[in-house]
């Protein structure tokens, strides 16, 4: 009886990963599909390169859309991951344990909370004190990698923090009893020894970033031009498949599609960096 039940186990088990693979290939079949012929019809070069957004005349260009992506993700990467590391680093070396449990819980609900609750907060905190400070409209650039750099914490701050829990203690003690202080133990022997599960949470929230929607086009600006400034509208490739899918028709709808096409390729770049990092990491050790 038990073998049997072992037997059916396996099989279910089976099915549910024959299932998740099969997911994600119809969602590429659907992309691809519908996708790359936008791309023939439009060319290659004037659909990537192309500098203006302008369906009504027929004029397909996602690069302003492509270069806004990067730079608001990198915006965020750049403000998000320092306090992430370092958030990480007091809970797995220096955090109470009084305070541990609703620190730890804090971040979780943060990880829980919806986009569109970030695009209100940043619409009604974030884009008045920039435009108070700066001037301006305060919808811009700025303020979506601000918003984003906040959205992506609780990502990487989870992985990255196991990461630092699991390098063996005798790698900390040997460095003290080495004579070094406790900081760079944790920062030149702990965080070295962790650095696959520390890129692993970048990537993450890389990923997290530059495929947020709602929360962005509420403090971006929603402007398809190419990035003028810190302080001026942007609108991102996910950005403009959401603002423009639910009227778009015919060649139109094939574009959007094909920008989907554009950002499901840089998920998988980014995902295929990080496995070439793990790799070379894991030969180098």
């Amino acid at each position: 009886m038990s073998h049997i039940k072992e037997k059916g186990m396996k099989l279910i088990f089976m099915i549910a990963a024959c299932t998740s693979v099969l997911a994600v290939f119809l969602i590429c079949f659907f992309l691809f599909a519908n996708g790359l012929p936008a791309i023939g019809k439009i060319g290659p070069l004037k659909f990537l390169f192309g500098k203006v957004w302008r369906p009504s005349n027929g004029i397909y260009g996602i690069f302003p859309m492509i270069v806004a992506s990067i730079y608001v993700t990198g915006g965020a990467i750049l403000m998000g991951v320092p306090i992430a590391l370092f958030t990480s680093v007091f809970m797995a070396r220096y955090c109470p344990k009084k305070i541990y449990g609703p620190l730890k819980s804090g971040i979780e609900l943060m990880a829980g909370v919806p986009s569109i609750v970030y695009g209100f907060f940043g619409l009604i905190l974030l884009v008045p004190l920039i435009r108070r400070i700066f001037g301006g409209t305060g919808t811009s650039m700025l303020a979506a990698s601000l918003l984003l750099g906040m959205m992506i914490l609780p990502t990487i701050i989870g992985v990255t923090e196991s990461a630092i829990r699991s390098v063996p203690e005798s790698y900390y003690e040997g460095s003290l009893a080495l004579g070094a202080t406790r900081e760079r133990s944790i920062f030149f022997v702990v965080l070295p020894a962790a650095k696959s599960g520390i890129l692993a949470g970048v990537v993450l929230g890389i990923g997290r970033a530059i495929g947020e929607t709602m929360a962005v086009i509420m403090v971006a600006g929603n402007q398809p031009r190419m990035p003028q400034g810190l302080l001026k509208g942007v609108r991102t490739m996910t950005a403009n498949i959401v603002t423009e899918m639910g009227y778009a028709s015919g060649l139109h709808r094939e574009s959007l599609i094909a920008t989907a096409v554009v950002l499901f390729i840089f998920i998988l770049i980014i995902n295929l960096s990080l496995s070439l990092l793990n790799r070379r990491n894991e030969h180098a050790d």
